[in-house]
């Protein structure tokens, strides 16, 4: 980017069934530096295609929603238009919930409690290739995926040509730490962190920080801490 030149806001398309709450989260958005609401949609169907129409960065996806549910509308979204990330924005966040929305594409997940800065950081991790996830959700996505599965057995050797480096910012993902922090605790810089990142998700065909964590303890490269996760 050159010197002086702005950054453009993220245009969201917003999806809920409920008027007076739809209404209130894009009128909360319009207050919100760094985005620009382009549409409202009453249901996942009007939501597929207002992301057709208009192509947003990001939708903020309900899940509870007439004729065509949040998961259904993140899964034909993600197929159909896969330029537009979903975030989840919901009054849900059980398992049943967060799962199958994380499986259909999801790449951030919220709940209705959210702050306005905390949906905006949410924007901008989905947009810049992170998971947007607030902390209690990537809490229990920890403590969901923290066995490994029993059929994987632990390799000795790192696998898909993993460097010994790459595990260990891997792990550090899996920790729930952030790119700055994973760098301090690493004495290196960003710029390495994100390459060592970008190498090993080429290596391992992984999207995102979400299927990072469930890839490190699904291939026993981090082990849950004694007493479980608290």
């Amino acid at each position: 980017m050159t010197e002086g030149a702005e950054t453009k806001p993220a245009r969201v398309v917003v999806a809920d069934d409920q008027t007076v709450v739809r209404e209130g989260i894009v009128m909360l958005l319009g207050l919100l530096s760094g985005i620009e609401v382009v549409g409202a949609a009453g249901d996942g169907e009007e939501a597929v295609r207002l992301v057709a129409e208009l192509a947003p960065d990001v939708v903020l996806m309900d899940l509870r929603m007439p004729r065509c549910d949040g998961v259904e509308a993140t899964r034909r979204i993600r197929t159909e238009h896969p330029g537009t990330q979903v975030v989840v924005l919901t009054t849900y966040a059980d398992d049943d919930s967060l799962f199958p929305a994380l499986k259909a594409g999801a790449r951030g997940y919220l709940t209705k409690d959210a702050g306005g800065d905390e949906i905006v950081r949410a924007v901008q991790s989905v947009l810049s290739g992170d998971a947007g996830l607030a902390p209690g959700i990537q809490r229990r996505l920890l403590e969901r995926l923290s066995a490994p599965e029993p059929s994987q057995p632990v390799s000795a050797e790192p696998p898909d040509g993993l460097t010994a480096r790459e595990v260990e910012v891997l792990a550090l993902i899996a920790e729930g730490l952030s790119n700055q922090e994973i760098a301090r605790k690493l004495h290196v810089s960003t710029a390495t962190v994100k390459t060592h990142i970008n190498n090993l998700f080429t290596k391992t065909g992984l999207k995102d920080r979400a299927q990072a964590v469930r890839y490190a303890y699904a291939k026993g490269l981090v082990r849950p801490p004694t007493g479980g996760i608290t």
